[in-house]
């Protein structure tokens, strides 16, 4: 080692031992290692306790998305975030930092002080913790020049001029002595007194902490030190003069004369000090004046204010009392489209029969196709893992909602509108994207090569799509969205607890049967309450798949798949690591998820829902935050959803939980004892309660409406848990004819289970 430091870069000034009891502090950054080599040079051979010192102060700006944006406008849970990132880098540079002092062999403690400005607080410190010596950087290392004498940092310019002058600096750029301020020379015991009587000075002018006070406190206490040394010389010499001279008349004049000044310097100050009462006088006199100008130009501005209301307030009743007259016109008109719609819905009941067996007709057609093409040994949908999805004509689109109408108009959002419509026969859902997004057309081939690759009980059905219309159509969610049933819209019942569970496990489901797809992951990546819709049973169906991302072969790391990507989605529901890095992975819809959770359980919305959940669970008062409309949740329930929210919703993502090992462990137990007690209007009892059920909504095996109609290979529509029970107990005959079947293909029958909805939500209301 020795060797190496006499050929080390880093030098400038010889070793120096410091004073016994002192530590060498230095202050370090992101880039000090050259500051700190250099010091470790100078003062590491004796043995030196060394300080590592970093002043941590908060950015002014933060950039996130691209944008930079004032820490007063984000949430304090965001803040937080932020906080906790910049001070885990921190940490890791000091351990760093620790690591090359101890190869050192050189011990060396870390402190971290938070200040607004770096200068200030490096100067604070040096008074409050009386350093002695201090080993800084002065500027960039690509700001160094080899005659760089003066010093370029407004950071140690600032530091130079205001710190404590009892305490020694050296500047360092690039492991090069660019200036050392010396410290005031004292000896130690002398600067340990100096700075008691400065401390001494400060406790006397009200317990001032400035830097400039203390400077000030030092500097009398020199300036003391000098005055009494002189007045003992002018005493000795007065004295010896005094012996010298010894006439009793010299003294006498002496006396008279200093008589004389004492009573100037008494006139002098009544003098000075009436001068100074005339000065408060005028200072008060004038802020009279100040205060009354003021109160007289509010009165007017009071005045002006207060006529300028009375006429917008005139203004307003006149607009309010046209308004009203055009509601009641309004309501008259409407009452009238009501009646004409109450006609055409009777008139359209009759042609369900007629609908059935046209669809009956059509999908017993694609089952001959498929046979076909099996028996040509054809991959069919089924094999290659993809769903036909019904190109639909721009004419189409405009008859099934009536060119538009806004009245049939049931969400918008800045992707585009959702507008209800009936098409062939059958009611449904038609999302028309917004042409002036120039993403749209990513957006609208996006939910259709996602949509035609995956099937789930809980995944929203699309129907068809037109692409010259960029609409796509989707199957009738008739309860609308969980963000509206949350919030009670249009007086809609509130759900019960039971309900909420159930809810939150067909979306964990859906979301675990995205994550495991194969071969490649699907991260939904917007998951909110607007885009969980509930169907006529309040079953839970996960839509919005215009911005989710496919985690390809390419975009794989180590042990997690991700995708880097601008941020989208909602502020409230967004990954706060995907908001700052833009790395997409599963576990970014798992901190959404624990957002729905959340709001499952209190039925607020998201803004500064986490906070009030921690500190609800804390302090042991969860019950007082729970929707009350829900009913009376279960204890255990409702702290275990509450815990497994929070643990989703953790800032950094490796905390996280597995939503099909750990999260799913928990909801499965609930959703079954959720099921058992849920007080829901059951298929069967409507069918005993409503003696006008079509016959074909019946399953000929189960004797009840059918919830998921499934189409077997003889023609017939079944419930999907009779048709498969069936076939899996080794059955391969038709439960209707008896006949073989020639396969065991089902498919869906849409058209069918949207009528069933339907009809269940007009009898049900």
């Amino acid at each position: 080692m020795a060797a190496a430091a006499s050929s080390s870069p880093y030098t400038g000034d010889s070793p120096e031992a410091p004073l016994s009891g002192e530590k060498v502090y230095v202050a370090v950054g992101a880039e000090s290692r050259d500051t700190l080599l250099w010091a470790l040079h100078k003062f590491g051979p004796q043995g030196t306790a060394f300080v590592l010192l970093h002043v941590y102060s908060p950015p002014k700006f933060l950039h996130i998305r691209g944008a930079k944006i004032p820490p007063s406008q984000l949430p304090e849970q965001e803040l937080i975030a932020h906080k906790k990132m910049h001070l885990q880098s921190i940490s890791d540079n000091l351990d760093q930092y620790q690591l090359t002092c101890a190869q050192q062999k050189v011990q060396a403690e870390r402190l971290v002080v938070e200040a607004d400005d770096v200068a200030q607080g490096l100067v604070d410190l040096i008074s409050a913790r009386n350093v002695s010596m201090l080993v800084m950087g002065d500027a960039d290392d690509k700001h160094y020049a080899k005659k760089m004498k003066v010093l370029k940092s407004k950071t140690a310019q600032a530091v130079e001029q205001h710190a404590d002058p009892f305490c020694k600096i050296w500047f360092i750029c690039k492991g090069t002595l660019v200036y050392c301020r010396k410290a005031a020379p004292f000896s130690h015991d002398m600067m340990q007194e100096c700075r008691q009587s400065s401390t001494c000075a400060q406790s006397s002018v009200e317990r001032s902490s400035s830097l400039s006070e203390m400077w000030r406190a030092s500097n009398t206490w020199l300036q003391k030190l000098n005055l009494d040394q002189h007045a003992e010389t002018t005493s000795s010499y007065r004295y010896s003069g005094k012996e010298k001279e010894g006439t009793k008349e010299c003294n006498e004049s002496d006396n008279e004369l200093h008589n004389i000044l004492m009573e100037l310097e008494r006139v002098k100050q009544e003098a000075y000090e009436e001068k100074c009462r005339c000065e408060k006088a005028e200072q008060k006199l004038f802020e009279a004046l100040q205060k009354a100008q003021a109160s007289e130009n509010l009165y007017f501005g009071e005045l002006k204010q207060r006529n300028e209301i009375e006429v917008k307030l005139a203004t307003t009743m006149e607009e309010v009392e046209r308004l009203a007259r055009t509601a009641d016109e309004l309501a008259a008109k409407l009452k009238e489209e009501c009646k004409k719609i109450l006609v055409l819905e009777k008139r359209s009941a009759h042609s369900d029969r007629i609908i059935k067996d046209v669809m009956l007709q059509r999908d017993k057609a694609v089952r001959e196709a498929e046979s076909i093409r099996v028996k040509n040994g054809e991959s069919t949908a089924t094999v290659d893992r993809t769903v036909h999805i019904t190109e639909l004509s721009i004419s189409e689109i405009k008859e099934a909602t009536n060119n538009f109408d806004q009245s049939l108009k049931v969400g918008e959002s800045v992707y585009g509108s959702v507008y209800k419509g009936f098409l062939r026969h059958t009611n449904v859902a038609v999302k028309k994207l917004n042409p002036e997004n120039t993403q749209s057309l990513s957006q609208f081939n996006q939910e259709v090569e996602i949509l035609s690759r995956v099937r789930h009980p809980n995944l929203v059905t699309l129907i068809g799509a037109c692409k010259d219309a960029r609409a796509l159509v989707y199957e009738y969610m008739p309860n609308g969205s969980l963000d509206d049933r949350l919030a009670c819209k249009d007086n809609s019942r509130p759900l019960n607890w039971q309900l909420r569970i159930r809810i939150a496990s067909n979306i964990c489901s859906a979301l675990i049967f995205l994550h495991s797809n194969k071969p490649h992951s699907i991260v939904h990546s917007d998951l909110k309450a607007s885009n969980i819709l509930l169907d006529g049973n309040n079953v839970a169906k996960l839509s919005g798949f215009g911005v989710c991302r496919m985690l390809t072969d390419e975009f794989k790391a180590t042990t997690t798949l991700y995708r880097h990507t601008h941020p989208k989605g909602s502020f409230v529901y967004i990954d706060p690591e995907y908001a700052i890095s833009g790395d997409l992975t599963p576990l970014s819809d798992v901190y959404s998820f624990g957002i729905v959770l959340l709001r499952l359980l209190t039925g607020r919305s998201g803004f500064g829902l986490l906070k009030d959940m921690q500190r609800a669970v804390q302090k042991g008062c969860l019950q007082a935050i729970l929707d009350s409309s829900a009913g009376n949740w279960p204890l255990m329930h409702s702290e275990q959803l509450a815990r497994v929210g929070l643990r989703c919703c953790e800032i950094r993502r490796k905390n996280r939980p597995d939503l099909q090992t750990e999260v799913w462990t928990v909801l499965e137990p609930m959703l079954r004892s959720a099921s058992s007690m849920l007080c829901s209007l059951s298929f069967k009892s409507v069918s005993e309660d409503y003696g006008n059920v079509p016959s074909y909504f019946i399953c000929p095996i189960q004797q009840d409406v059918m919830r998921d109609p499934l189409i077997a290979a003889d023609g017939f529509t079944y419930e999907a848990d009779a048709i498969r029970e069936w076939l899996d107990s080794g059955h391969c005959t038709s439960p209707m004819t008896n006949l073989d079947l020639p396969h065991r293909d089902l498919l869906p029958n849409h058209a069918l289970r949207s009528a069933i909805q339907e009809w269940l939500q007009t009898n049900t209301d």
